[in-house]
């Protein structure tokens, strides 16, 4: 049976560029980097945590349109946080673009969504009762 997520995938326009967002902005840290024969294989992933996130160069692909940035709509890397509000504040000052002006909370913690270089948005979350699926 299925035991875990073992990666995920945001599609970038430049990789070194996405590594050193994620790496240096949202401190993230760097995984893998290897040359390969589909293209340069780059991952990146939180510390502790073992799913790591592709940094896959597909310029077609990367960045989502932005002509109507809902606030709530999630992106497609959900990061979790134990004190989002302090977080925020953190990224902010080293330069991290959010759709938001501030967290806001919601029925199930609090949220907000932060957008790399390419477009791409990234949810950013603290949940009210982690680990539970009822809240």
């Amino acid at each position: 049976m299925l035991k875990s997520i073992l990666f995920t995938t945001i599609y970038v326009t430049d990789q070194d560029r996405a590594l050193s967002f994620y790496t240096e902005k949202l401190g993230l840290e760097r995984r893998l980097d290897y040359p390969g024969p589909d293209g340069r294989f780059l991952t990146v992933g939180v510390a502790g945590s073992p799913g790591d996130i592709i940094l896959w160069s597909h310029p077609a692909s990367a960045g989502q349109p932005v002509a109507e940035p809902a606030a709530v709509a999630p992106g497609p890397l959900i990061l979790e946080s134990e004190d989002l509000r302090r977080d925020f504040e953190v990224l902010r000052e080293r330069g991290v673009t959010f759709v938001q002006d501030k967290p806001e909370d919601y029925p199930f913690g609090v949220r907000i969504e932060a957008v790399d270089p390419d477009g791409n948005r990234i949810s950013l979350r603290q949940q009210r009762n982690p680990g539970r699926t009822d809240n």
